[in-house]
């Protein structure tokens, strides 16, 4: 019979019965009675104690309610629970390499943002923080007049003309493309080579496989394939305008394989070389799902974007999203119905597209005497083509001067691609300069430019 190492205190406003409990329940818990032991009689133990019955019975009346005793007829009370297993001390992780601390980053997503336009932002916020809420689950598809502003615009900038009905506000571009995908039946997805890293990653991480497509040759065969993900306005990262033999060969091909053409037109606003090419789904709205973004006109941390399926895919995407009550957030989608209306994305639109044409020449004239441009100039960065040698030197000379620049063979998997992708938006003028001369101080002695690197297709 286990012995009650307890102490009762006459002088503790708690009463004597719920003391007793807790301290049996106690030495369970810290493994001094274990599972099976038995425990003294009530009378027994209230004799010990030298308190009534009545203290003694109460006390294991809880505990046996609590489930950490058990009665057995003719044999006494028992310890029914024993004290948890102790927690395993975790396996000690291995640090992680230390991400790069410090380093400016000159992406390709993160735009220039005219300061002077401030108080419209402002506004817009106000705006919100005074509407009423809604009382319940969102429209799936988006607020009816932010949808509404969303088709005049893309019909004024894009040339394509849709019914409100037909857009979806979405979570940015990836959750576009992800409810897209969900609702198309099981098969591989085509993607440019080298392309956009979160649109591949976004297709694995549906299961689908992706298929590789030679980001400059023209699009004759997709058979197989359900989807193919393009950039056609400003291809990512090469930077080349699809021409309007490979657009119309492209759509020749989807028809022939039943795919869906996905356009990502995600800066096609910032060309200042020509005007805007016109989308790719002004051509065939039939066979082309057309995905748009807030991201590079007014900031990636609005999580932003839209998107337009073919009409044959639309019930399909927003019964989905209904079912899982999927919606960008009401805040967000307030503050950019706001600032469509009030003029401040059109007018950010053509400030950054001065800004990024002005930083675009600096580039060029700082780079061209050591790379090969890989394209027109446009939107907020520039991809060079060189031999990776000479890249990863000229990205290590940006690093020791606390600069970070990608290489193009991070956005490669099978093309072989070789160079620098430089972003030049969302950096201040001392910062971009100083990356410049960083890089060419990397290329100094390198190759001259006439040296083809090798897999730019």
């Amino acid at each position: 019979m286990a012995t009650l190492p307890v102490t009762l205190d006459r002088d503790d406003p708690a009463p004597l019965g719920a003391q007793l409990a807790a301290q049996v329940r106690a030495l369970v818990l810290g493994g001094a009675l274990a599972r099976g032991d038995r425990l003294p009689s009530s009378r027994a133990l209230a004799a010990d104690l030298r308190v009534s019955r009545s203290v003694t019975e109460s006390a294991y009346e809880q505990l046996l309610a609590e489930g950490w005793v058990e009665a057995r007829h003719g044999a006494g009370t028992f310890v029914a629970s024993a004290a948890p297993a102790p927690a395993r001390a975790p396996r000690p992780r291995r640090p992680a390499a230390p991400p790069e601390q410090g380093l400016v980053r000159l992406d390709t997503g993160t735009p220039w943002i005219d300061r002077r336009h401030a108080p419209a932002w402002r506004r817009a916020w106000r705006e919100v923080s005074a509407a009423t809420p809604p009382r319940g689950y969102d429209d799936p598809r988006g607020l009816p007049e932010l949808r509404a502003a969303l088709a005049d615009r893309l019909a004024r900038t894009r040339g394509v003309v849709v019914d409100p009905e037909e857009v979806v506000v979405t979570q940015g571009t990836t959750d576009g493309l992800r409810h897209l995908l969900l609702a198309l039946p099981p098969g591989p997805v085509a993607v440019e080579d080298p392309g956009y890293r979160a649109a591949v990653a976004t297709i694995r991480d549906l299961g689908r496989d992706v298929r590789d497509l030679p980001a400059l040759a023209p699009v004759t065969d997709l058979t197989g394939a359900v989807a193919a993900y393009v950039t056609p306005a400003h291809q990512h990262p090469l930077g080349r305008v699809m021409p309007a033999a490979d657009r119309v060969a492209l759509l020749a091909a989807a028809q022939r394989a039943g795919a869906v053409v996905v356009e990502d037109d995600y800066d096609s606003e910032f060309r200042y070389d020509v005007a805007p090419v016109p989308a790719l789904a002004s051509l065939d709205r039939g066979r082309v799902a057309y995905l748009g973004t807030a991201s590079k006109s007014v900031a990636p941390s609005l999580r932003l974007g839209w998107l337009v399926p073919p009409p044959d895919l639309l019930d399909r995407v927003n019964a989905r999203r209904r079912g899982t009550h999927e919606a960008a957030a009401w805040p967000v989608q307030r503050a950019m119905l706001a600032l469509l209306r009030d003029g401040y994305v059109d007018a950010v639109v053509r400030t950054a597209r001065r800004t990024y044409a002005e930083r675009g020449q600096r580039v060029a004239a700082a780079l061209s005497p050591h790379a090969r441009l890989a394209g027109p100039v446009a939107g907020m960065y520039s991809t060079w083509l060189l031999p990776q040698a000479d890249a990863v030197r000229a990205r290590d000379a940006a690093r020791r001067a606390g600069y970070e620049v990608a290489l193009l063979s991070a956005y490669a998997r099978t093309s072989g691609a070789e160079g620098l992708v430089v972003g030049f938006g969302g950096v201040t003028d001392a910062a971009l300069d100083g990356a410049l001369a960083a890089l060419v101080s990397g290329l100094v002695g390198s190759p001259s430019p006439d040296r083809q690197p090798g897999g730019t297709n």
